[in-house]
C-alpha cells in the first residue's frame, strides 16, 4: 500500500506539472499570423458600397481584425442619411464620412471624432470632376461662365465645385448651380444634355467620360477634399481598445491593397456599385496609411460652411479629432 501511495502521489505531481506547462503554453503571447486575445466589445461599423469602404472587406476577408483581436460589424446602408441616422441612435459606432458630413452631425449634437483619412491623403486619391455634357460646346473652364452645374448642395460636391471653379479664376455668381442630390440622376442628366456641366465623384465620373461628357477639370492637381473613419465619442469612451484595434485592422488592409491590387479585384466589384462598363478599364483604389487631416484642411471647410451658414462658427482641430485612435 506504500509504494502504491508513493507511485499515485507521483502520477500526480507528473499530471499537475503538465497542466501547468500546457497551461502556460496556451497563454503564451501568439506570433504574427495567430489571432491576437480579444479586446473589448464588436465594433460596429456602418457601410456603403463605394470603394472608400473596400478595406473594411478586405479586413474580414483575411482575417486582419481576428488579428487584432477585435470583431467587427460590417453594417450595410442603402444610403449616407440612412447610415448617419444609425450612427447618431447609437446602432453604429463607426463609418467613414466626409468632413461636412461629420461638422453637421455634431451641430446637430452627436459628438464624434476623426481616427484617420480613408481616401484623400493624396490630391489622387478619391476623385471628384467638372465635366461637361456630350453635346455641350464647353471644353474648359472659361466655357462655364454663364453655364448650368450640377451638384448636390451644401455638400462636398459643393465645396469641391466652388474650391475648382475659384482656383482657375471662374467667379461662383458666374455659374448657375442646380442642386440634383441624387448623383445617379445628375449623372443621367449631364449625359442627356438637360444640364450643361455637373461634378461628379469617382466611378460616376469615369462613366460619364466613357459615355461622352467632356473634362473640364478634376481634384488631382490639389488636395480639396478626404473622406475620414469616424467614430461616436461614446464608443471611443466604452470600448477604447477595440476602436483602436478596428482602426488597426483598416490600415493594413489599405496597405494590402495598395500591394496586391489585383488579388482583391474581383472582392472589390463585389462590394462597391462600379457600372459594369467600368469593369475592365476601371483602376482600384489605393489608400494611404492612417494619418490625420491637417489643420489648413479642416480649416478650409470650417471656414466655408461658416460663409455657407451651415455652422454658426467653425469647430477647431481639437474639436474634431483624435490623435489616440489609430493606437500610435
Amino acid at each position: 500500500m506504500g509504494k502504491l501511495n508513493f507511485r499515485f502521489s507521483i502520477f500526480s505531481i507528473v499530471l499537475c506539472l503538465a497542466i501547468v506547462v500546457s497551461g502556460c503554453a496556451a497563454t503564451k503571447a501568439p506570433e504574427n499570423n495567430q489571432p491576437a486575445k480579444s479586446v473589448g466589445k464588436t465594433v460596429k461599423i456602418g457601410v456603403l458600397p463605394i470603394e472608400d469602404n473596400l478595406p473594411f472587406y478586405v479586413a474580414e476577408k483575411d482575417g486582419l481584425y481576428a488579428k487584432e483581436g477585435v470583431q467587427v460589424e460590417l453594417i450595410t446602408f442603402a444610403s449616407a442619411l440612412e447610415r448617419d441616422t444609425a450612427l447618431q441612435a447609437g446602432q453604429i459606432d463607426g463609418e467613414v464620412a466626409d468632413l461636412i458630413a461629420v461638422a453637421l452631425l455634431k451641430k446637430v449634437g452627436t459628438e464624434v471624432k476623426i481616427a484617420s483619412i480613408g481616401l484623400g491623403a493624396t490630391p489622387q486619391e478619391g476623385r471628384f470632376a467638372i465635366l461637361s455634357s456630350p453635346k455641350s460646346s464647353i471644353k474648359d473652364m472659361a466655357g462655364l461662365k454663364g453655364a448650368t452645374l450640377g451638384i448636390s448642395q451644401n455638400s462636398i460636391i459643393d465645396y469641391v465645385s466652388d474650391q475648382m471653379l475659384l482656383d482657375h479664376g471662374v467667379l461662383l455668381s458666374d455659374v448657375k448651380k442646380m442642386s440634383i442630390p441624387k448623383m445617379p440622376v445628375r449623372t443621367d442628366m449631364l449625359l442627356s444634355d438637360q444640364i450643361n456641366a455637373a461634378c461628379l465623384p469617382d466611378p460616376l465620373a469615369s462613366l460619364a467620360q466613357a459615355k461622352g461628357a467632356h473634362l473640364i477639370i478634376d481634384d488631382t492637381y490639389r488636395n480639396i477634399s478626404q473622406t475620414v473613419f469616424i467614430f461616436r465619442t461614446g464608443s471611443i469612451q466604452e470600448n477604447p481598445a477595440g476602436i483602436i484595434a478596428a482602426v488597426k485592422a483598416y490600415g493594413s488592409a489599405g496597405q494590402a491593397l495598395n500591394n496586391n491590387p489585383d488579388q482583391y479585384r474581383s472582392l472589390f466589384f463585389e462590394k462597391t456599385q462600379i457600372p459594369a462598363e467600368l469593369k475592365e478599364s476601371y483602376k482600384m483604389p489605393t489608400f494611404s496609411k492612417l494619418q490625420l487631416p491637417t489643420e489648413k484642411e479642416i480649416n478650409g471647410i470650417m471656414k466655408w460652411m461658416v460663409e455657407k451658414k451651415l455652422l454658426p462658427q467653425a469647430y477647431s482641430y481639437q474639436d474634431l479629432v483624435d490623435s489616440n485612435i489609430r493606437g500610435e
